[in-house]
């Protein structure tokens, strides 16, 4: 007897361990990462009443339908992006993804059924699959040439792999897991630490993709690569990658490093809004399984909730018509109406603190995400909690600690200025310190050309980066900035360049009438300095307000310098003569100048040089202050070009020669319109009668601005102390100015 009751004992004991301990791919439900059990349920009962989500939910449905009715195509990779391959097996994973969803909504065997085929076909073919033909990558893929394109089919098939896990047998589950998934998952990581193991929006790609695959088949050793990187892994710190970047300078890796370094305490990303975009989803996505998944990580709490306060700095990157600002690699277009931002703005909402404006953003795009957070943006939409996203002047900070300059954004009325001093951005960024551009209602004045890329066009280098992007786009002179003795700042090295960065002199909007934002450089070219300052002013007597731009350089050398501005529309009217050369010639031999005609130049025929245009029925005049001896020159964009890569677009370009220290001083005028209707001009010609430099100083420059009516106006900038409590005392043609802060204007 006493025998049989330590025997109930021990079993009692056994089954209570046994009830403790989690027995992997059992001890969770499905679906648990992007759709919850219990979102499902509240979707389908809501569903007919929610219009946003119900019209979503109908495109998706006719989409995937027509899929399957094409039938399933896995072919053997052998394109680069653009091709048939290439295109598909992208086609593929989008289709799985959704389709998986459509089974968890409306319950229909049929999509469980095609991603079920359609990843038994993955399975039989990825095997014996080698790396795909096309070489040019730093870490080939199988699917596709690059691991980058891998991780992002591993992203969506593995939401589609939890939305059907449970429709599958245990023994087609290990079979996909064993076959497919985990080799999946180790190729693009510890066969390829040199695009895992890094901080990029590459890693990004494959740490989610890991982690999210992880999470489904609850495989820790998956889950804690993905967070951490690959243990025990050390890589060349001087190796690059395909843009020239440094792989693991620093040997951070994993997706909290890929949060922690990136991202500044604002939300900046340091490669830019453009590329920003791309791994928001990626961030988002997986944080959002963390969150299902794991909540005691509070992922979206982690380095101070920088995740979601990304989303309103990346919204506030984006112009009047919500495309994005084209810093450094950037294809222009690209807006917040991609599906990214779609993904990015409904679980900002979700998880986030309800803002009613990111409604108001949802709402033009239209459509949702087909999860427990869309199903959120579609009632309070429904319920009319939806208020405008108010886009207002803002400086973010870039860098880890938010150190490391950043960019500054000045908005009044319907104009924006875009003023970068950030840093250099990883292998992405572009040699383009104190730049700056400038839009009216969404439309470009002065431009930022963006990226020398086609995406996904095959026709153009496989849809990849064309060398144009090095030999121009990343250039100095392809930007409205300074360029000293025809060079590009750090001499157009990355490792030069990611050791610096510009810093913040001024930023101040507390005055709705002048806005201003102020940098300073002292490492683009050994013993200069930059200093840029930017400013919007409301004036009685202008019709909008009007741009003025401040750029002092001193030296301990004699240099030339060189400031572009590169205008958008017909050159209308000049206040100096010209030649234009019968044989057009490039302006240099490298560092971008051999991709710019000289077109017409010219000499200032007194204190101001005029340059207006016109575009899209609005009128622009750019005011120099200049000097005799300037060479005034119209360039244009596409010389050294045989295949027709680069837009053939217009500049403007100031040269001085041998000076050691020099102020270039300019307005950007907005002003009148024309209707080709009507064949009426309105407000044609500038509302300035002289740009002058009135004393320019060590501590001080004063600038005089006079209308063509007589009335003058006087800004002050305090170079050397930017202080919002410091007391000023100038005297200027014996008159005293005093003042509080950092500038003066009266």
């Amino acid at each position: 007897m006493y025998i049989k009751r330590v025997n109930r004992v021990l079993i009692a004991v056994a089954w209570l361990l046994i009830s403790l301990c989690p027995i992997p791919n059992q001890a969770q439900e499905h679906p648990n990462l992007i759709l919850t059990k219990a979102g499902v349920e509240k979707i389908r009962a809501e569903l007919g009443s929610i219009p946003i989500f119900d019209a979503t939910l109908e495109q998706v449905k006719e989409e995937v339908d027509a899929e399957i009715a094409l039938g399933i195509d896995t072919p053997i990779p052998k394109d680069y992006s653009g091709g048939y391959t290439h295109v598909r097996h992208k086609r593929n994973m989008v289709v799985m993804q959704k389709a998986g969803v459509l089974y968890q909504i409306l319950d229909d065997e049929k999509y469980a059924k095609y991603v079920k085929d359609m990843l038994m076909q993955y399975e039989g073919m990825y095997r014996t699959l080698p790396l795909h033909p096309k070489t040019r990558s730093y870490a080939r893929g199988k699917l596709f040439w690059q691991c980058l394109n891998d991780s992002n089919w591993l992203v969506y098939v593995s939401q589609a792999y939890d939305c059907i896990y449970n429709y599958l047998s245990k023994a087609e589950r290990k079979k996909l897991e064993k076959n497919l998934f985990r080799p999946f998952a180790d190729h693009i990581s510890v066969d390829s630490p040199q695009f895992y193991q890094r901080v990029h929006n590459h890693s990004t790609w494959g740490n989610a993709a890991v982690g999210m695959i992880g999470l489904v088949m609850n495989d820790k050793e998956l889950i804690d690569r993905a967070l951490y990187g690959i243990k025990g892994v050390n890589l060349d710190k001087t190796a690059k990658d395909d843009d020239g970047g440094f792989l693991n300078k620093d040997g951070k890796a994993g997706f909290l490093a890929n949060i922690e370094e990136p991202f500044s305490p604002d939300g900046y990303y340091n490669e830019g809004p453009y590329y920003q975009r791309y791994a928001m989803y990626p961030f988002l996505i997986f944080a959002e399984g963390l969150h299902n998944v794991k909540p005691e990580l509070k992922i979206f709490e982690y380095k101070d909730g920088v995740l979601l306060k990304s989303i309103n700095a990346l919204l506030n990157l984006s112009d009047a018509d919500g495309d994005f600002f084209p810093l450094n690699d950037g294809q222009k277009g690209m807006s917040y109406y991609n599906d990214a931002l779609v993904t990015a703005v409904d679980i900002s909402y979700y998880f986030g603190n309800q803002d009613p404006g990111l409604l108001s953003i949802a709402a033009k795009q239209n459509k949702v995400l087909l999860d427990d957070s869309g199903l959120a943006v579609a009632l309070g939409i429904k319920n009319g909690k939806a208020k405008p996203f108010d886009k207002k002047s803002i400086n973010l900070t870039d860098g880890p600690d938010g150190k490391q300059g950043g960019v500054g954004i000045l908005r009044s009325e319907d104009l924006e200025l875009v003023f970068k001093y950030a840093a250099q951005g990883s292998s992405h960024g572009h040699y383009d310190k104190l730049s700056f551009s400038f839009y009216e209602k969404g439309d470009e004045v002065l431009q930022d050309y963006g990226l020398a890329r086609f995406v996904n066009i095959e026709q153009k280098g496989g849809g990849n980066y064309l060398k144009e992007n090095k030999t121009w786009a990343k250039q100095t002179i392809a930007h409205n900035t300074l360029v000293q003795n025809g060079k590009s700042h750090y001499q157009g090295k990355f490792d030069i360049g990611s050791k610096y960065h510009p810093d913040l002199y001024l930023f101040d909007v507390s005055k709705p009438e002048i806005q201003l934002v102020s940098a300073k450089e002292t490492n683009a070219y050994p013993g200069t300095e930059m200093h840029r300052t930017m400013a919007i002013i409301k004036e009685e007597g202008f019709e909008k307000p009007f741009l003025l731009d401040i750029f002092k350089v001193k030296s301990d050398s004699v240099n030339q310098y060189d400031l572009p501005f590169y205008f958008m529309g017909q050159v209308l009217k000049t206040n100096f003569e010209y030649e234009v050369p019968q044989i057009l010639e490039p302006l240099g031999k490298d560092n971008g100048y051999q991709h710019l005609w000289s077109e017409g130049s010219g000499h200032p025929i007194g204190e101001n040089t005029k340059l207006s245009w016109l575009d899209k029925g609005r009128f622009y005049t750019l005011t120099s202050a200049t000097l005799k001896n300037d060479e005034l020159s119209f360039v244009r964009i596409g010389a050294n070009d045989p295949e027709f890569n680069l837009r053939r677009e217009a500049g403007f370009l100031i040269r001085r020669k041998e000076v050691q220290n020099s102020l270039f001083v300019s307005v950007v005028e907005a002003h009148g319109s024309y209707s080709p209707v009507s064949e009426s001009a309105v407000n044609s010609n500038s509302n300035i009668a002289a740009l002058k430099v009135v004393l320019d100083t060590v501590d001080y420059t004063a600038i005089s601005i006079t209308t063509i009516k007589g009335n003058t106006k006087l800004f002050i900038i305090a170079n050397t102390n930017a202080s919002k409590e410091a007391k000023h005392t100038l005297k200027i043609n014996e008159k005293n100015y005093t003042w509080v802060g950092s500038y003066y204007y009266n």
